[in-house]
């Protein structure tokens, strides 16, 4: 196995973004196709390692940037100003995903036909509003993100399958959003699988979390069996799907 990893420029709605490409450049052959979308910090070196990691499972996965540029925060305020210039404009932030989606499937590397997603924090969000869209994903996968909804579906109009790896604990996602996640798939006969770790934080999959909740007095830590958990049932997925 040889890793090849890049840097992939792209243009949406103008806007400069930056993305990460990764696979194996020992398989010629296509294989399927992963986007992840990065915590409100951007894209760090901690969604680099995620996406290696999927090349290390046989897929090619593309880190994408939604914030331009490659812009990451180095605190909690400018990461808060950063995503919710995201949620405020959702329909630049739609553009985003769909643009990074349409380059994943323009590599030479990728099977257009077997892709996915997965996503952490406000990536979760954003995998989860690909899913309500009904962008052609094979499965969606959440770690730690947030259930608000940006887009109602329609019965039937969500075509991924959906995993939801929940922190127990997590203060940031009140149960009222869950109830009102878990009633919004119903009617939108959504396969969701929902699962939630006991005493898990926010942040449970990313090993800086804890060190950032101390610094920062925020409800985060990381929690390795979690991580490890969240990270199985990713890629039971992936090899029921692909």
């Amino acid at each position: 196995m040889t890793i090849k990893s890049q840097t992939l420029s792209y243009t949406a709605d103008e806007d400069e973004l930056k993305g990460y490409l990764t696979y194996d450049d020992k398989n010629q052959s296509p294989r399927p196709g992963v986007m992840v979308i990065h915590e409100w910090w951007g894209l760090d070196d901690y969604i680099r390692t995620r996406t290696d990691r999927l090349a290390e499972l046989g897929y090619a996965a593309l880190a994408i940037d939604m914030y331009g540029n490659g812009a990451t925060a180095d605190s909690p305020d400018e990461a808060g100003a950063m995503m919710n210039a995201v949620l405020g404009n959702m329909e630049t932030g739609t553009s985003r995903l769909r643009t990074a989606y349409e380059v994943l499937c323009g590599q030479s590397v990728v099977d257009e036909t077997r892709t996915g997603a997965i996503g952490y924090c406000f990536g979760g969000a954003m995998v989860l509003h690909m899913a309500r869209i009904g962008m052609p994903l094979k499965a969606v996968v959440s770690f730690h993100g947030a259930l608000g909804s940006f887009h109602t579906p329609t019965p039937g109009g969500i075509k991924s399958r959906i995993l939801v790896c929940h922190g127990a604990n997590d203060s940031l996602v009140p149960d009222s959003d869950i109830e009102s996640f878990n009633a919004e798939m119903a009617t939108a006969q959504a396969d969701v699988k929902f699962e939630s770790y006991e005493g898990a934080l926010h942040g449970f999959t990313n090993p800086e979390a804890t060190e950032r909740g101390q610094s920062y007095g925020l409800p985060l830590a990381y929690d390795k069996r979690a991580d490890e958990a969240s990270w199985s049932e990713m890629t039971t997925l992936f090899n029921e799907v692909f």
